[in-house]
């Protein structure tokens, strides 16, 4: 069979954090502007039905196309990476393992940290761009919405995405947990790195604690945040031990190679919890040998974390279920598609009957009601199309051999159902 002769099938092509590291995902990453010129590429070379996904952790192209190939040139061409690189790290879904692949996309199956949905956010924003650049189809759009309404379905209904999965998060539950009166308590946060910024931000959305303050080697940085967050302070780095003398809660998140926090910084008998956010750690540990100072540092903090992966993993045949209710409803849906030629064929073969029949008995027939007997034959015609629509979607029906019989019988133009795999 020629190139030309066959039959687009759907596929996911692309690579992900699974088998890419950073380096080769940032060569195949495909910029917002070379996002639209691939969609405007693919429809010039007539591929029905197509978006971009590029995230930090994957970049995929899903779409009909009749080789994956297609797809994957296209990802080529707009992105910096290159064939060899693709065949090493990717991976290629096609029709049903395309479908099952989204589904688990949108639902935290298939995230970096299980359960997380972030990626719902991007994946709608790619399939909006898309509809805009007028690349999408009623399959895509069918197939999304499902997918879009099952990921909503897990998130509440499952505790797939509940508990802690990261260390700037595991800090606040830990002090929530463990710290009596924890919003009276005076917080220090040293550090103002991603870590830094997010456990900040969930100090002030977890707790009603009004006293923190915010310490930087670079105090432009903790200006600009504290402008976005006018309840923190920001303090100065030269007066970092005399802030921390000062506090109840320090919270460390440098990025440095050798301990920022030691025991020159803390005074004697200092009631104090210090958490340590960074890799490696940056508080010397024997500040522990101070009376008053409890050191929790990141491996601590993990197991808060490990523990809800353990639940989140448990509720993976939950979200499973879920997924499967969905996924049956799509398939229903192109079960439907697929008699459609044939149910329409039919239909415009027992109008053309009623037409002739109708035209003949108004000529033959006095006083022949035209309008009553175009009532009563098109509520036989509907009956007649839907009792067929009921044979095909029987499981024990052979859709082909029932739809070449009614072929024959109605000298109908032969049809063929192209099913997906």
């Amino acid at each position: 069979m020629s190139q030309e002769n066959m039959p687009t099938k759907f596929y996911n092509v692309g690579l992900s954090y699974k088998k890419a590291d950073v380096k080769v995902r940032g060569a195949f990453s495909v910029t917002k502007e070379n996002q639209k010129l691939l969609l405007i590429d693919a429809k010039e070379k007539g591929i029905d039905g197509v978006f971009v996904l590029s995230t930090c952790n994957r970049t995929e192209i899903t779409g009909f196309a009749k080789h994956p190939f297609e797809l994957i040139s296209l990802l080529i061409k707009y992105s910096n990476g290159n064939v060899e690189d693709f065949i090493e790290v990717s991976n290629v879904y096609k029709n049903k393992d395309a479908v099952n692949h989204l589904f688990n996309i949108a639902t935290g199956l298939d995230s970096q940290i299980l359960g997380d949905y972030e990626i719902v956010g991007q994946l709608k924003e790619s399939f909006k761009l898309a509809k805009k650049m007028g690349t999408t189809n009623a399959y895509l759009e069918r197939l999304m919405n499902l997918v879009l309404q099952a990921s909503k379905d897990v998130k509440n209904n499952t505790k797939l995405s509940s508990g802690t999965t990261s260390v700037a998060y595991a800090a606040i539950q830990y002090i929530v947990e463990n710290v009596e009166n924890h919003s009276d308590k005076r917080i220090l946060i040293y550090g103002l790195g991603e870590i830094g910024k997010n456990t900040c931000k969930n100090v002030l959305n977890y707790t009603s604690n009004k006293q923190i303050t915010l310490i930087n080697r670079t105090h432009k940085t903790a200006l600009g945040f504290v402008n976005e967050h006018p309840e923190v302070k920001a303090g100065d780095f030269k007066d970092l031990e005399t802030e921390i003398h000062n506090t109840d809660i320090l919270i460390v998140a440098t990025g440095a190679s050798i301990p920022t926090v030691t025991k020159e910084h803390l005074k004697e008998n200092q009631e104090i919890q210090i958490l340590d956010l960074s890799m490696p750690e940056n508080v010397d540990v024997s500040v522990k040998e101070i009376s008053g100072v409890t050191l929790i540092n990141v491996d601590e903090l993990s197991k808060i974390t490990d523990k809800t992966i353990e639940i989140r993993i448990g509720e993976i045949p939950a979200a499973e279920k879920i997924i499967e209710k969905y996924r049956e409803e799509f398939n229903e849906w192109i079960s439907l598609r697929k008699f459609v030629p044939a149910v329409n064929a039919l239909k415009e073969s027992l109008l053309a009957i009623q037409h002739d029949e109708i035209d003949f008995h108004s000529k033959k027939i006095k006083d022949f009601n035209i309008e009553h007997a175009e009532f009563v034959t098109s509520r036989m015609i509907q009956k007649i199309t839907t009792q067929f629509v009921k044979h095909l979607k029987d499981e024990e029906t052979s859709v082909d051999q029932s739809i070449s019989v009614i072929s024959k019988m109605f000298n109908i133009k032969e049809l063929s159902l192209n099913e997906n795999d």
